[in-house]
C-alpha cells in the first residue's frame, strides 16, 4: 500500500509539472499564427484554421473569438488582413486575451452550408477540450457576417456572442452568389426552400438570447441592409441585448471604429 501511495505521489508530481511545462509552453508561442489542420468528420477531408493564442493566457480560462471570412477568401483574410474588420477583431481578442481562430469554414464560397457547420462544430469541440474555453464569439463580414448570424441561429448553444457586419440574415430573399450558395447549401432555392430558410437568422429571432452587435451600410449593393435591420428591430422588441450600427451613406464595409463598436457592445454584455 505504501508503494502504491508513493507511485501515486509520484504520478501527481509528473502530471503537475507537465501541466506546468504546458502552461508556460502556450505563455511562449502566444503571438504566434498557427496554420492547424484537421480531419474532418462529415467527410474526412482536410481542413483547417488559423489559431492566434493570447500572450498571456488566463489560467483558469480563456474566452474564444472566431472570425469568419468573406467570400472567395480563406482563414488568412481574417488572420494578416489590413483592413479595419480584421483588425478590430484582432485588436479585441489582443485586449481581452482571448484565443482568436480564423477557420476557412470550406473557403473560399462557403455561406455557412451544412459541411461549413459541421467543420465549425468540430473546431469548436477540439478547442474546448485542448483549452479551459468558457465563452465564444462568433463574428465575421460580408459573407462571414452573414455566417456568423447562420451559425448563431443553428447553434445559439455554442455561441456567446455574435459581430456581424455587412451581412445578411435572409438567404430566401439574397440574390447575389447564387451558384456559390446553392453548392454549400446542396441545391438551388427553389428545390430548398426549407434549407435555406434554416440558415437564416431572420426566422429565428427567439434563438438569439445572446449579444449581438450587427453593421450595416444603407447603400450596400453586394449584401443589402434590409434583412438584418428587421431582425435588429425583432430582437429589441424582444428585449434582448442588440446594437445595430446603420451608416444610411455606407456602403459594403464597416470602419474600424464601427467594428471596435459592435466588439466592445458585446464583450460588455458577454457573461
Amino acid at each position: 500500500m505504501k508503494s502504491w501511495n508513493r507511485s501515486r505521489a509520484l504520478f501527481l508530481v509528473i502530471a503537475a509539472s507537465l501541466s506546468m511545462i504546458a502552461t508556460r509552453a502556450v505563455a511562449a508561442i502566444g503571438g504566434e499564427l498557427q496554420d492547424v489542420a484537421f480531419t474532418a468528420e462529415i467527410d474526412q477531408t482536410e481542413q483547417r484554421y488559423v489559431l492566434l493564442l493570447p500572450e498571456d493566457q488566463p489560467a483558469d480560462h480563456v474566452d474564444l473569438l472566431i472570425a469568419l471570412h468573406g467570400h472567395g477568401s480563406d482563414r488568412w483574410q481574417f488572420a494578416k488582413g489590413d483592413f479595419a474588420e480584421a483588425k478590430a477583431a484582432r485588436d479585441t481578442a489582443k485586449k481581452y486575451r482571448m484565443l482568436y481562430v480564423s477557420p476557412d469554414y470550406r473557403a473560399k464560397t462557403s455561406w455557412m452550408g451544412p459541411a461549413a457547420e459541421a467543420d465549425l462544430v468540430q473546431v469548436i469541440q477540439d478547442l474546448k477540450r485542448r483549452y479551459p474555453v468558457r465563452k465564444i464569439i462568433i463574428s465575421g463580414a460580408s459573407m462571414g457576417g452573414s455566417s456568423a448570424l447562420t451559425f448563431a441561429a443553428l447553434h445559439p448553444e455554442l455561441t456567446d456572442g455574435v459581430v456581424s457586419m455587412n451581412g445578411t440574415a435572409n438567404h430566401l430573399e439574397y440574390e447575389r452568389f447564387q451558384d456559390a450558395i446553392s453548392a454549400s447549401f446542396g441545391g438551388a432555392k427553389a428545390d430548398l426552400a426549407g434549407e435555406y430558410k434554416k440558415r437564416s437568422a431572420e426566422y429565428w429571432p427567439e434563438r438569439f438570447t445572446m449579444p449581438v452587435a450587427m453593421t450595416v451600410g444603407g447603400n450596400d449593393a453586394v449584401v443589402p441592409p434590409q434583412s438584418v435591420q428587421r431582425l435588429a428591430a425583432v430582437l429589441k422588441k424582444l428585449d434582448r441585448p442588440v446594437l445595430l450600427i446603420d451608416r444610411p451613406e455606407g456602403g459594403h464595409s464597416t470602419t474600424y471604429a464601427d467594428a471596435v463598436e459592435a466588439f466592445e457592445f458585446v464583450m460588455g454584455r458577454v457573461k
